[in-house]
């Protein structure tokens, strides 16, 4: 199944538009990834700037094809992330964060994707892991292909990355007009972005910025790059996650309720309060940035209007 992105806002402080492929109208996840956005590679190098605002009930994912970011939180990480490296925010309870490009690179490309997490684990202490080096993967049948293993389990590879429920991503790169058979878990469903070139995903053509849905099954992916330009994509994967769930904003819960409790614990947080649900940014020696804006940014993020309906959980 062809998912085809549609355009959103990054923010209301830079011109950068994304392309989110989930939720889609068609598949609302694929294991427990219940969002992606792709975004560049532009010219921008302010642009991702994103101010303070909230998470819960998830993990947050960001994977740099080019670029530089700062990201900043309320458990006290202040971390730069390059491409090659993986940034793992666990949302649990409750977090706030901002994002920031950083000046020196020409070109920002990425993609951001949010991992819902289980009932045994939404609520669980919020915490940050950055990962610098990653399990390097390398194909016989393909051998210019190269991957990098970013998350769970891959031709006998593991990640170090942290993640509660089982799940597999990788970012796969392939010369023009090679094949690739990877093996894959039968179990998972799975997920291919085309962040760059063009595809073909078990005899489907894909495009740039497309995703192909694989249903789980299948315990291998023909990957076949076909356009002018080298091929990069995006893997994802994971167990098929039956819990339904309420994702509004940047809130993961299970009830409309819970979600409204959320929002206004955010929009009545105190700025100076770093003992609220979602804390305070830190510059990382212990001194609380949103009294202060020192985090470059500035400013926080409020929650919008809840829409006029009861929220429903979905699965």
């Amino acid at each position: 199944m062809l998912l085809e992105p549609r355009l959103v806002k990054l923010s209301t402080r830079t011109g950068v538009e994304v392309r989110r492929t989930l939720p889609n109208a068609k598949l609302r996840r694929i294991g427990a990834w219940v969002f992606v956005d792709h975004f560049g590679p532009t010219e921008q190098t302010d642009g991702m700037v994103v101010a303070a605002h909230p998470h819960t009930g998830l993990q947050t994912m960001t994977w740099l094809f080019a670029g530089k970011v700062e990201h900043r939180d309320s458990v006290g990480s202040v971390q730069v992330i390059e491409p090659g490296q993986v940034n793992l925010m666990t949302a649990g309870r409750g977090i706030s964060h901002s994002e920031l490009s950083q000046r020196g690179p020409i070109s920002m490309h990425a993609a951001q994707l949010w991992i819902a997490l289980p009932e045994n684990a939404r609520k669980i202490t919020p915490s940050f892991q950055h990962i610098d080096v990653l399990p390097q993967l390398r194909f016989a049948d393909a051998r210019h292909a190269t991957g990098s293993l970013l998350v769970g389990k891959l031709m006998g590879q593991r990640s170090p990355a942290v993640v509660h429920t089982p799940l597999v991503a990788a970012e796969l790169n392939l010369p023009t007009g090679s094949v690739l058979t990877l093996p894959v878990d039968a179990s998972f469903e799975h997920g291919i972005l085309v962040v760059g070139g063009e595809a073909l995903v078990n005899g489907e053509r894909v495009g740039v910025t497309n995703l192909e849905f694989v249903a789980a099954g299948q315990g291998e992916l023909r990957l076949e790059s076909i356009g002018p330009e080298p091929l990069q994509l995006l893997l994802i994967g994971g167990e098929p996650f039956n819990e339904p769930i309420v994702m509004w904003w940047n809130f993961i819960a299970r009830t409309h309720e819970e979600i409204v409790a959320m929002r206004e614990a955010w929009n009545s947080y105190e700025l100076a309060d770093a003992n609220g649900r979602f804390g305070a940014l830190s510059d990382g020696s212990g001194a609380t940035l949103f009294s202060t804006f020192a985090d470059e940014v500035g400013g926080w993020i409020p929650a919008p209007e809840l829409p006029n309906v009861v929220l429903r959980a979905r699965l």
